[in-house]
């Protein structure tokens, strides 16, 4: 289970305390603006137990962005993630950009996109989705207040379809 771009102080606290109800560990791919913006959250998640990844300084698009420019994105964003995981914004990379960020870093993509964040998909659609998860699969979510009312209806009831078909969380290391 991964969540994408926070910490936010309008969602992280609550995401936090849906995993600890459910004792679920998480992997959290934050944005290193908000990552320095809110350093309390950042603390809470790695005490609670959950792995912390990098999704660049500003969630840079990295075809719409210069190599450099990308890479300092991400080398900034580590001095706050303090992480050796790495998740491209928007699931995009140039493939030129993959061999330099693979020497310092395990990129780490998904199998199941929740597609929380488009409104023209019905959570009904994505919890129907989920019935087609499988052991192994790596889960995406977005901590961002974008997804907020949204992702309070497809959390729970996420975590109870995996459950219910047997399967456990891990987090990625």
């Amino acid at each position: 289970l991964t969540f994408d771009d926070g910490p936010t102080t309008e969602l992280t606290h609550w995401i936090l305390n849906e995993l600890k109800k459910e004792n679920i560990k998480a992997t959290f791919f934050c944005v290193g603006e908000n990552a320095k913006n809110h350093p309390e959250l950042m603390d809470e998640m790695r005490s609670a137990g959950h792995i912390i990844g990098n999704h660049t300084m500003r969630h840079e698009n990295g075809n719409k962005t210069s190599k450099q420019v990308y890479f300092d994105s991400i080398d900034e964003a580590a001095t706050h993630t303090s992480s050796t995981l790495f998740r491209p914004p928007y699931g995009r990379l140039p493939i030129s950009f993959i061999n330099p960020i693979k020497h310092n870093y395990k990129i780490v993509m998904w199998s199941w996109l929740s597609y929380d964040y488009d409104h023209s998909v019905s959570v009904d659609k994505i919890l129907s989705k989920a019935k087609k998860i499988k052991g192994g699969d790596i889960l995406v979510l977005h901590d961002n207040i974008k997804v907020e009312e949204r992702l309070k209806v497809i959390l729970p009831q996420l975590i109870s379809i995996v459950k219910e078909k047997g399967l456990e969380f891990r987090t990625i290391e």
